[in-house]
C-alpha cells in the first residue's frame, strides 16, 4: 500500500465520516476494514440533529434522509405487544419535527442503510478484507516521531502520518496500544432477529421507530418493509419464543438473519497515543438506549478532521491534536452517563407497566419518568461545550455564542444558515465586513504572515456577515466557536493573533 498521511482502520459510521472529512481537506487517506464488506445488520438506528447538520456540511443530508424514515417514525411507543395500544410513547425531540435551534432535523435510519451512502461520499482508497495487526512508532533523524507503520494480517504494510482508529468496541488497534478503559465494561448480551411479517398495515395509524414491550422491541428497518427484534436470549433458548410473544396475535412471520452481541459501556482512559488516535466505539461504547453512541462518533470525527489536516498541511501546530482528547474525553464520560441513565428510565417505564397490570389496572396511563424532550438529551447533542465553557448541559439547549460553544444557528437568508457558512475552513461572522482592512480580497488570510506555523501556506478563512448583537465570531471549521469580540471590527493583527492560537490551542479563552 503507498505511504498516507492519515490511515484509517474500521468501515463503520465514524470510519466512513472521517474518511469523507478528511478527503474534502486533500488529505491523503486509505481506509482499511476486516470484514470483506460493509455491515449488513441495522445497528444503530437514530441521527440527532447534530449529526445532519455534520452530513448537511458534507453535502449528503438530504441523501439520507430521502432513505430514512418520514419524521413522524421518531417517536418511542410503549405497548403489552406490538399489536396492542400504547400505554405510553415519548417523541424524539429533533427527529419527529423541525426544531428553531437548527436547519435540519434528525433521522431514523439503519446503519446498513447509512453506510452506503457515506461510502459514496468520498473518493479516497479502501481496502475491505484487510486486518490491522501491528502498530510501530517510527522515528525522524532527529529522534522525533515521525509516523506510524502499521501491518497487516495478509502480509502487508503502510506508512502512515497519523492513524485515526475507529475499529469497534474489540478495538484492536486499542488493544495493541495497551489503553485500557474505565466503566461498567460488558452489560451482558443481547440478541438481533431481522424477520419479515405483515405488520406495516398495522402501525400506519400510530409509526415509531421503536415499540418496546417487556419481552423486547420491534423496529421497522426500512420504509420499504422489513422489521427486527432485539432482546435478551438465553444461551441456547429459541428466540422465536420472545419474537411471537413480542408481536401478539400469533402473527406470524419468517426469520431471514440472527446476530447476538455484547452491549458494551466503557469509555477509552486515553484516546491518544503518539500519532495514534481513537474514535468511536474504540474510545467509547455506549449502550443504545437513547441512541447516542454511533452520533458522539460522528462528533468525535467532527472534531478531530479538522485538526488532522491543519497538522498534516503544515497551518496547525502538533500540539492541536491534544486538544482532540481533552475536548471529546468528556464528553464521552458524560454520553456514557447519560446512557446508561436512558437504559433505567425505560426500566422504570416498563416496571410502572408490570405493576399496573397487576394492580388490574390495564386501561391506565403509565406518566413516563423523563421530560417531554426525549430522555431530556437535546442539551447533550447540541450544547456540549469546549474549554472554560465546558459544563454538564441541561436538559434543554441553551444556545451561545462564548468561544467553546456550537455556533447558534441563524437564517443568513437565501435558504442559508450559520451551519452552512461552517466548512474545510475558518469563518468570521462580523456584522459589517466592508469596515475591516483585511475583506478587500477574497482570500484574507493571504495577507497574513503564517510562516511560522509551516511550509503549507495560511489559514483559510472565509467571511459572512452576521447582523445582530453577536459581536464578531471566529468559528472553528467544526462548528465550534473559536473567538469572540464584542466589537463590530476586528484588525488584521487580532484576527491573526487569535488563528494562531486557535490553531495551536484550539480556542482563545
Amino acid at each position: 500500500m503507498p505511504d498516507v498521511d492519515v490511515l484509517i482502520v474500521g468501515a463503520g459510521p465514524v470510519g466512513l465520516t472521517a474518511r469523507a472529512l478528511l478527503d474534502r481537506w486533500g488529505v491523503r487517506t486509505v481506509l482499511v476494514e476486516k470484514h470483506t464488506e460493509l455491515s449488513p445488520f441495522p445497528r444503530s438506528r437514530l441521527l440527532n440533529v447534530r449529526s445532519m447538520e455534520i452530513f448537511r456540511q458534507l453535502g449528503i443530508d438530504r441523501t439520507v434522509a430521502a432513505r430514512a424514515f418520514a419524521p413522524e417514525y421518531g417517536r418511542v411507543r410503549f405497548r403489552d405487544s406490538f399489536t396492542g395500544p400504547d400505554f405510553a410513547s415519548a417523541a424524539m425531540i429533533g427527529v419527529n419535527a423541525p426544531i428553531p435551534e437548527s436547519p435540519v432535523i434528525g433521522a431514523v435510519t439503519s446503519q446498513d442503510r447509512l453506510e452506503p451512502t457515506l461510502l459514496d461520499a468520498a473518493h479516497a482508497p479502501i481496502r475491505f478484507g484487510v486486518e490491522l495487526a501491528g502498530l510501530a512508532e517510527l522515528t525522524g533523524l532527529a529522534g522525533e516521531p515521525d509516523g506510524v507503520l502499521a501491518s497487516f494480517g495478509d502480509g502487508t504494510s503502510l506508512r502512515a502520518s497519523y492513524v485515526l482508529a475507529a475499529d469497534g468496541a474489540n478495538s484492536t488497534a486499542r488493544d495493541l496500544l495497551g489503553i485500557g478503559t474505565v466503566g461498567p465494561g460488558a452489560l451482558g448480551s443481547t440478541t438481533t432477529v431481522m424477520f419479515e411479517a405483515d405488520l406495516l398495515r398495522r402501525c400506519a395509524d400510530a409509526p415509531a421507530g421503536v415499540y418496546v414491550t417487556a419481552f423486547g422491541s420491534i423496529l421497522p428497518m426500512y420504509p420499504e418493509g422489513g422489521w427486527a427484534w432485539f432482546g435478551q436470549v438465553p444461551e441456547g433458548a429459541d428466540h422465536r419464543e420472545p419474537l411471537a410473544r413480542t408481536l401478539g396475535d400469533g402473527l406470524p412471520f419468517e426469520v431471514s438473519r440472527v446476530q447476538r452481541w455484547t452491549v458494551n459501556a466503557f469509555v477509552a482512559e486515553r484516546f491518544r497515543s503518539g500519532r495514534v488516535l481513537l474514535a468511536g466505539d474504540a474510545a467509547h461504547a455506549i449502550p443504545p438506549a437513547g441512541g447516542l453512541g454511533m452520533n458522539t462518533g460522528v462528533a468525535d470525527v467532527h472534531n478531530l478532521c479538522w485538526k488532522l489536516a491543519g497538522v498534516v498541511q503544515g497551518w496547525a501546530r502538533p500540539g492541536l491534536l491534544d486538544t482532540y482528547e481533552s475536548e471529546r474525553l468528556p464528553v464521552a464520560h458524560l454520553t456514557l452517563r447519560q446512557a446508561v441513565a436512558n437504559a433505567q428510565l425505560l426500566t422504570q417505564a416498563q416496571q410502572k407497566r408490570v405493576e399496573q397490570l397487576a394492580s388490574g389496572d390495564a386501561d391506565g396511563e403509565v406518566e413516563l419518568p423523563w421530560s417531554e424532550h426525549y430522555f431530556a438529551q437535546l442539551g447533550l447533542v447540541l450544547g456540549v461545550a469546549y474549554g472554560n465553557e465546558a459544563a454538564e448541559p441541561g436538559t434543554d439547549y441553551v444556545p451561545s455564542t462564548s468561544p467553546g460553544h456550537r455556533m447558534p444557528h441563524v437564517d443568513l437568508g437565501g435558504g442559508r444558515s450559520t451551519v452552512d457558512a461552517v466548512g474545510e475552513w475558518f469563518t468570521l461572522f462580523t456584522e459589517n465586513p466592508a469596515a475591516a482592512d483585511w475583506t478587500d480580497r477574497a482570500d484574507w488570510a493571504d495577507r497574513a504572515d503564517r510562516a511560522e506555523l509551516g511550509p503549507s501556506g495560511p489559514v483559510p478563512v472565509r467571511v459572512e456577515r452576521l447582523s445582530g448583537s453577536y459581536g464578531t465570531l471566529l468559528v472553528r471549521p467544526d462548528g465550534h466557536i473559536g473567538a469572540r469580540w464584542d466589537k463590530r471590527v476586528v484588525g488584521a493583527d487580532e484576527l491573526s493573533r487569535a488563528l494562531e492560537t486557535i490553531s495551536a490551542a484550539g480556542l482563545v479563552q
